[in-house]
């Protein structure tokens, strides 16, 4: 979907310094676009930046790196980012997680409410897919995790079986996120919109180790 320009998008597109504009040219040396060692964390798909932004100001003690596709929605999430010095944003796609970052760099993934590509012959497309999961191992190195949540019942569904097939270990699964007694839930505004309309909001997590 096409999302409308606003008039500011432009110029906080090129000058918010949150914006990393040249991802490759750090990859192994997020540290130092950091200016320290803590650990990074990276949410694909971050919209207009709600999710990040809640998160690293909950968690002073990590860095968090936002990957989205659109120019327009990344140039509001770094808007909303604020003051916070732990985020940094990328306009970029998925499929190029491996040119952005060295094996080991990133310790979890949050896919958070992708597009489901309902249609059975679109399978390949969803981000839980194996060669997904197999390019997130390669992405973490010897060991990491995802935190995964979806409205889609399909999706989740596909995605617990994809994730079983290809050796991932899952914990904390929910079949209704807000009637259940996770703490520290931090909503998506997408995940705010089809909560408050009685959708229930699925959620796993879902752990890699080499052997």
């Amino acid at each position: 979907m096409r999302v409308r320009k606003k008039a500011w998008t432009e110029a906080e597109y090129v000058n918010n310094p949150h914006l990393v504009h040249n991802p490759r040219e750090f990859k192994g040396r997020w540290n130092e676009v950091f200016g320290n060692d803590k650990p990074i964390y990276a949410e694909i798909g971050c919209g207009k930046g709600r999710f990040i932004s809640q998160s690293a100001a909950a968690n002073e003690s990590i860095n968090f790196v936002g990957v989205e596709r659109q120019s327009t929605i990344v140039a509001t999430a770094a808007r909303n980012v604020g003051e916070a010095q732990n985020v940094r944003l990328i306009h970029g796609d998925v499929e190029n997680l491996l040119e952005f970052f060295a094996p080991g760099e990133i310790k979890r993934l949050y896919i958070n409410f992708c597009d489901p590509w309902p249609k059975k012959k679109w399978y390949k497309r969803r981000l839980t897919y194996r060669a997904f999961l197999e390019k997130y191992k390669e992405l973490f190195g010897g060991e990491g995790e995802i935190f995964f949540k979806t409205d889609n019942t399909v999706l989740f569904e596909f995605s617990l079986n994809e994730f079983c097939a290809d050796g991932w270990n899952l914990s904390n699964i929910s079949l209704d996120l807000h009637k259940s007694d996770f703490e520290g839930n931090i909503m998506t505004e997408y995940e705010e919109k089809f909560s408050s309309k009685g959708f229930p909001i699925y959620r796993l997590e879902a752990r890699w180790k080499n052997s």
